[in-house]
């Protein structure tokens, strides 16, 4: 079973995290980020992962460290879930059109923590959220999955579209970058015989 759950608790957030990577797309977030929810539920959804959180933040203060704290427990998901990586494809990478939005992701479960995020987001805000915070998220996310994650934003205006791309496109990504490759044989795809 490639899952995982993860239990964090600090000053600042308490988080309770589910993750399948054998899933169906079925979600159940709570974070007390409308944005961050609906971003959440696509990534499931388009990584065909089976993903619960619940998380208690300090949003009084803003809401940067539930997306931070996420980011964290939801890297730490993958990396616990992914084992030894035996059989994985270990690379993926998705173009995804949102709209007027076109976002590349292309991501390495190389065991070396490295984010390259480029996008260009007009707005200081899609609702509620700080647009700054995708970043944060993202950052988050590869330094506790320890994985090589490279998003760039190709074309798009509207800043709604160039977030959701981004996780549509990170999820279709994950999602073959995880998959079991049958041609392995359970071997790990690394010349230095580890990721």
């Amino acid at each position: 079973m490639r899952t995982a759950e993860i239990n964090r608790k600090t000053k600042e957030t308490e988080i309770s995290l589910f993750l399948d990577l054998d899933g169906k797309g079925k979600s159940d977030i709570a974070s007390g980020v409308g944005f961050l929810d609906h971003m959440l539920d696509l990534f499931a959804r388009h990584g065909r992962f089976d993903l619960s959180i619940k998380c208690s933040g300090d949003l009084n203060v803003d809401d940067h460290h539930t997306v931070e704290d996420i980011g964290i427990c939801l890297g730490e998901a993958f990396f616990k879930a992914l084992g030894g990586k035996e059989g994985i494809r270990r690379y993926g990478d998705c173009v995804l059109p949102m709209d007027e939005a076109l976002i590349l992701s292309a991501v390495d479960l190389s065991g070396r923590a490295f984010l390259s995020y480029d996008a260009k987001i007009r707005a200081r805000k899609v609702g509620d959220f700080d647009t700054e915070l995708a970043e944060e998220f993202w950052a988050a996310f590869a330094r506790t999955a320890k994985m090589t994650l490279h998003i760039k934003q190709l074309d798009g205006r509207n800043s709604h579209h160039i977030i959701e791309g981004q996780f549509k496109s990170v999820a279709r990504s994950l999602r073959t970058a995880v998959s079991i490759d049958p041609e392995l044989a359970g071997e790990i795809p690394s010349t230095k015989g580890t990721l």
